[in-house]
């Protein structure tokens, strides 16, 4: 078998599980919580504060860079499809216009910022180089069913967009209008996972400590409302048309 075509058919079965890559890391993240916050204790309070706050702004990157293309681009395009490859029609605008895979640059930026707010660099580094071949192979497979059915569209569109890393110059504003419909539909578990991730992370490091910490109120208040409009929104989705595609 062709290289070209191993990662193809491997690609076609990551795609399939794509959601389910990072929940096998959950367990090493936890374990990272009971060497407690490294990094304070290495390089001090402030810089440990900087490192907290530089992977929390990774986490907030990447839902940006999803929410940014979720809310311009059209149903039948950018899912959460499982069983197979779906577009209705080329995505060649907004972000597409300066990455051809923004959905999962957010992921990755996301996922890492996730792993790096256990004060566990390594682990980070390590989740981010799993997660560039994971979806090098996810891409492949993508790249062999857009070309096949866009043909010299698509080809002239990859020839000056990047695969995965942003080429700014290259930007060409959206000619649809934002969806906040779009946005809440298709990206609130997404939202809401990484905030409940966060919060199980700094809950778990204010529990394991030699002398265990009180947990902010704070805390418990974002994720009660959280909770509220999460299922809010789900109530929304199966009863009512707020949030049907139009």
């Amino acid at each position: 078998m062709l290289l070209k075509d191993h990662l193809e058919r491997s690609g076609a079965i990551c795609f399939r599980w794509r959601s389910y890559l990072p929940m096998i890391f959950l367990p090493f993240m936890a374990l990272a919580l009971l060497r407690g916050e490294a990094v304070e204790f290495y390089v001090g309070d402030a810089l440990g504060d900087v490192y907290e706050w530089a992977a929390i702004l990774l986490v907030v990157a990447g839902q940006l860079i999803r929410i940014l293309t979720v809310g311009y681009v059209s149903n039948g395009t950018s899912g959460r499809n499982t069983h197979g490859q779906i577009a209705d029609e080329l995505n060649t605008l907004g972000l597409y216009s300066i990455v051809r895979n923004p959905l999962y640059l957010g992921n990755c930026l996301m996922y890492v910022g996730l792993a790096a707010y256990t004060q566990a660099p390594l682990l980070a580094l390590f989740l981010g180089l799993t997660l560039a071949l994971y979806y090098e192979r996810i891409i492949s497979a993508e790249e062999g069913f857009l070309s096949a059915k866009f043909g010299q569209a698509y080809a002239d569109w990859a020839s000056v967009t990047p695969a995965f890393v942003p080429r700014l110059s290259g930007w060409r504003a959206p000619t649809r209008h934002f969806s906040w419909r779009m946005v809440i539909r298709r990206e609130h578990p997404s939202i809401y996972g990484a905030l409940f991730i966060l919060f199980l992370i700094d809950l778990g490091f204010s529990q394991l400590a030699t002398l265990p910490e009180a947990f902010p109120t704070a805390w418990l208040w974002v994720m009660l409302v959280a909770t509220l409009a999460i299922g809010g929104v789900k109530l929304a989705k199966r009863h009512s048309t707020l949030l049907a595609p139009r």
